[in-house]
C-alpha cells in the first residue's frame, strides 16, 4: 500500500469521526496514523498506537489485544520494549475509541480537545504525554504539511456546518409544528359542536371529546348535521 492509498483509506474515516464529534482535526488524525504505522494498516486495525492501558472495554473495543515490539524515549534515551496494543474490528472503531480516550480524560487531554488549530493540537498531544518521542508533534506537523492534509479539515468543517444548518431547520420546523398544534388545539369542546361530539362518542367514532382542533370539531358537526353520525348509539 502506498502512502497515497493509505491516506485515501484513512482520511474519510477521520473526517467522519470528526463530524460525529471526535476532537481531532482530520489532518492531525491522518498524520498521526501515518506516523504510528508508517503507512501500513495492520490486521488488528490499531493505527494510533493505543495501548491496552486500564483494559476497560468501550463501545468500540471488546478487550482483544496484540503484543508488539515498540520503542519509548526515557530521559533522552531510546529504549526498545514490547507492549499490548488494542485490536479493533475496523479503522473507525480505532479512531472512535481514541476519541473517547481524549473526551473521557479531560483532566489530562483537555488541551488536545480544546486546541484551536491543528498545529496546537499536535503539540498538545506531545505535551499531554500521548507519546514519549520528543519530536512527536514536529513529525505530525511535518507529515500534515507534506501530504496536504489540511483539505480534510475543510471537508469536515463544511460537513459540520451543513449538519448544523440542517439541525437548525429541523428545530425551526419542530417549533412551527408545536406552535400550530397549540394554536389549533382547543381545551374544551366549543358549545356549537357539543351535541355532535357527544353523538360521535356514543357511536364509538371517537374515544374522547377533548383535545381536538377547531377544524376537527367543525368536521364532526358537519357530519352530524348531515346525518352521518347516529344520534343514539346502536
Amino acid at each position: 500500500m502506498t502512502r497515497s492509498e493509505f491516506i485515501t483509506t484513512v482520511a474519510p474515516v477521520a473526517v467522519k469521526v470528526r463530524v460525529d464529534g471526535g476532537p481531532l482535526f482530520p489532518s492531525v488524525s491522518v498524520a498521526q496514523t501515518l506516523l504510528e504505522t508508517g503507512g501500513r494498516i495492520p490486521a488488528w486495525n490499531n493505527l494510533v498506537g493505543y495501548k491496552v492501558g486500564s483494559g476497560k472495554r468501550t463501545p468500540y473495543w471488546d478487550g482483544r489485544a496484540v503484543r508488539k515490539g515498540t520503542w519509548e524515549v526515557y530521559d533522552g534515551r531510546t529504549v526498545q520494549t514490547a507492549a499490548d496494543f488494542r485490536a479493533y474490528d475496523s479503522i473507525e472503531h480505532c479512531l472512535k475509541d481514541q476519541a473517547l480516550l481524549f473526551l473521557n480524560n479531560l483532566g489530562r487531554y483537555r488541551p488536545v480537545v480544546e486546541a484551536p488549530d491543528p498545529e496546537s493540537q499536535a503539540r498538545a498531544l506531545r505535551a499531554c504525554g500521548y507519546a514519549t518521542d520528543p519530536y512527536y508533534a514536529d513529525k505530525i506537523i511535518s507529515i500534515r504539511k507534506t501530504y496536504g492534509l489540511a483539505k480534510y479539515d475543510e471537508e469536515a468543517r463544511k460537513a459540520m456546518e451543513a449538519l448544523k444548518e440542517m439541525q437548525a431547520k429541523l428545530d425551526a420546523l419542530q417549533r412551527e409544528v408545536e406552535a400550530l398544534r397549540k394554536r389549533d388545539s382547543m381545551d374544551s369542546v366549543p358549545p356549537w359542536a357539543r351535541e355532535a361530539v357527544e353523538a360521535a362518542v356514543r357511536a364509538g367514532l371517537i374515544a374522547s371529546p377533548n383535545g381536538g382542533s377547531f377544524d376537527f370539531y367543525r368536521l364532526v358537526t358537519i357530519l352530524h348535521r348531515a346525518g352521518l353520525i347516529p344520534k343514539e348509539a346502536k
